[in-house]
């Protein structure tokens, strides 16, 4: 009947330390919070793999190079576009181009064997490919896909941010689970579930 802590012992592990809420901006896109990074820290690493290195501003103009080229390519609200790349500095711009572009993309690791990314590349109705010029050869491509190669020189777009209007109900990433049918199975996630 005794309590072994006084009222401030017991408040700390169970008030103090067990405070987890937390408020996410719900209300701003994964893009538009790092566009605020970008503004707040240009010069700030953003993007570190081996020796290479971006800041926020050049991270920022490349996604948006290529997110203008995947807005040309018809790449807008809920288009899903295939992203086949190891990880990489390409890997990160890629994904970052297709939210920015206004699209949601499919993760397909290029390591999977091949029919399960043939089936992937099947079931999810990708139109456009996102991919690495060493990997291009060993992808199980469909025919009428559009390729486009990340390590290839990208020239003529803007590197200013895309016009785009994305909901927090918009597709951000459909990603493929090993499925409990032993087939692969495509969960979507949206915007305000990726914030």
């Amino acid at each position: 009947e005794v309590s072994m802590l006084d009222a401030h012992e017991r408040a700390l592990p169970l008030e103090v330390w067990n405070a987890t809420a937390v408020e996410y901006p719900l209300e701003h896109s994964v893009q538009a919070l790092i566009q605020r990074q970008v503004e707040a820290t240009p010069e700030a690493t953003a993007l570190v793999f081996g020796e290479r290195q971006l800041s926020y501003r050049q991270l920022d103009a490349l996604a948006n190079q290529w997110a203008h080229r995947l807005q040309a390519a018809g790449v807008g609200p809920d288009v899903l576009v295939g992203v086949a790349a190891e990880r990489s500095v390409e890997m990160v711009v890629a994904l970052l181009a297709v939210i920015k572009a206004g699209g949601a993309y499919v993760p397909l690791d290029p390591e999977y064997p091949r029919e399960r990314l043939a089936y992937m590349i099947e079931d999810s109705g990708i139109e456009l490919l996102l991919t690495q010029s060493h990997l291009r050869e060993q992808l199980p491509l469909p025919q009428g896909l559009e390729c486009l190669l990340l390590d290839q020189p990208l020239s003529g777009h803007s590197e200013q941010a895309p016009v785009i209007e994305v909901t927090g109900e918009n597709l951000a990433y459909v990603i493929y689970t090993s499925g409990s049918t032993g087939k692969p199975k495509g969960a979507g996630n949206r915007h305000r579930a990726l914030t």
